[in-house]
């Protein structure tokens, strides 16, 4: 006779790391995520944030992607002047138009370590600010700390670079967005951090980011300064301040 046997079922948390999203803008933000080859779009790739608002979400432990804020967005078409990801409120795995400031993130990376980041590599739109809330790390100025670009960017930005539209700025492109050549967009012969470097452009554009914004990236080569270290369990990606 056959006996039954019992087996304890075991659930793990799919869900084992949360991201709040919170808008201290004056107006709506329409958030987008996209995950990195492999990881899932988290929310569908985003969603419509009103002023003063925040919206929680939850993220597999080992997920790696980036957020950023889409701004000036026609409800009718569904795009945005900045950020753009098609004619949708959920991005649904696409990409945004830069420029756009970016918060990126991967989980349980090397080392177990969570490691995030902002990045003015694709240009500016809005204010950004990325925060573990908690977590352990080793006390360095790089561990657990709140990653921030609380600056007004674009009234500011170079000419050159300027996004303008009916509204006045509304972003600040990058050199490469702006020019595209191989110095600007560190490519061919530009392609190593030996040979792409800012000071040696014929105008240092990612200072004027760099100077502003010290710990985000301004350019592809910028220095190794702007990555951040945690383990937590829930972090806070702020657009505006």
């Amino acid at each position: 006779m056959l006996q039954s046997v019992i087996i304890p079922l075991i659930l793990s948390s799919a869900s084992a790391v949360q991201f709040e999203i919170v808008n201290k803008e004056i107006g709506a933000v329409w958030v987008g995520i996209q995950g990195n080859s492999g990881k899932e779009a988290l929310a569908n790739g985003g969603f419509i944030l009103q002023a003063g608002a925040s919206q929680t979400i939850d993220a597999p432990e080992d997920w790696a992607g980036r957020f950023w804020g889409r701004t000036w967005c026609d409800p009718n078409t569904h795009h945005c002047l900045t950020g753009d990801c098609g004619d949708r409120i959920e991005c649904a795995g696409n990409g945004g138009a830069p420029p756009a400031s970016l918060a990126e993130i991967t989980l349980k990376g090397s080392g177990g370590l969570d490691y995030y980041d902002l990045s003015l590599v694709d240009g500016f739109n809005l204010a950004i600010s990325f925060e573990p809330v908690g977590g352990s790390g080793d006390g360095s100025a790089y561990s657990c700390r709140k990653a921030a670009c609380e600056r007004h960017l674009n009234d500011d930005c170079p000419e050159p670079l300027r996004l303008s539209s009916e509204h006045g700025a509304v972003g600040c492109k990058s050199a490469c967005l702006a020019f595209n050549t191989d110095q600007y967009c560190c490519r061919n012969a530009y392609s190593t951090p030996e040979t792409c470097r800012s000071s040696t452009w014929p105008v240092d554009y990612p200072e004027f980011f760099k100077s502003r914004c010290p710990d985000a990236y301004s350019y592809a080569y910028d220095d190794r300064k702007s990555t951040f270290t945690c383990k937590a369990e829930k972090y806070i990606v702020t657009f505006g301040f």
